[in-house]
């Protein structure tokens, strides 16, 4: 279970650093709102592998993530991993108890150093109170979050494991990529292990199909955690997206 940092108040010097620059349910907000939000925010780092809170665990604090990516995952019942979902920075997590009181369905671990924002149960209601919007975004951004792991679960089901594993660079290449002159350079949030306990695969798959990707030109591997894809539209064209 979690325990919270001290609190750290904010001017607006340091407001550019801080998540709710970063945080799209605090996108419509003025800089005078931000700066007051800051003052409610507590701050605490994880270490690379740390667990956040665990499944089952009643969290109070809504986190966001200000630096880093934190994975979602549960032990499934013959005991593998299966990642549900990557949060990387501006994400949140841990709605469920503050709004309905259930406990965490996952467990959620620090792929890397993490920096965290924290809100407490009884500040978060205060923003709500002073800041409805704030509900609206949430849900759409739960609405989005839904619609992605429904994605992911029916293309499990469907697709072939080609499709998958380009489908799943091509989100990674959206959410995390960088156009260069090549391409776009991608930052892998997961290792290949964890893109294997993403897709419900072995690591031996993905690795195999990487390096099929690789000799037809479409991507390259630049290091363990970063890959260039170089031709995207082929990219599409494995993953079954329609022209």
């Amino acid at each position: 279970m979690m325990e919270l940092a001290d609190r750290v108040h904010c001017g607006e010097e340091c407001i550019e650093k801080l998540c709710v620059h970063k945080v799209p349910i605090f996108s419509f907000l003025e800089q005078d709102d931000l700066i007051h939000i800051a003052s409610l925010i507590h701050h605490r780092e994880y270490r690379k592998g740390e667990t956040l809170f665990s499944e089952g665990d009643s969290p109070d604090t809504l986190v966001i993530v200000n630096e880093g990516s934190v994975k979602a995952f549960k032990i499934t019942p013959d005991g593998r991993e299966q990642i549900l979902y990557v949060f990387s920075e501006g994400d949140f997590f841990g709605e469920r108890n503050l709004f309905d009181r259930q406990t965490a369905a996952y467990t959620t671990e620090a792929l890397e150093p993490v920096k965290a924002c924290l809100f407490i149960k009884g500040d978060f209601y205060k923003l709500l109170h002073a800041y409805p919007d704030i509900a609206i975004k949430i849900i759409e951004a739960l609405e989005e979050r839904m619609s992605h792991m429904e994605s992911a679960l029916q293309s499990m089901g469907v697709r072939n494991v080609d499709n998958r594993i380009s489908t799943l660079l091509l989100g990674f290449a959206d959410k995390y990529g960088t156009a260069v002159p090549e391409g776009i350079l991608i930052r892998l949030p997961l290792s290949r292990e964890g893109m294997a306990n993403y897709l419900g695969i072995t690591r031996e798959t993905v690795s195999r199909k990487l390096g099929q990707l690789e000799s037809e030109g479409v991507i390259r591997s630049v290091s363990n955690k970063s890959i260039l894809v170089l031709d995207h539209g082929a990219l599409e064209l494995s993953a079954g997206v329609p022209s």
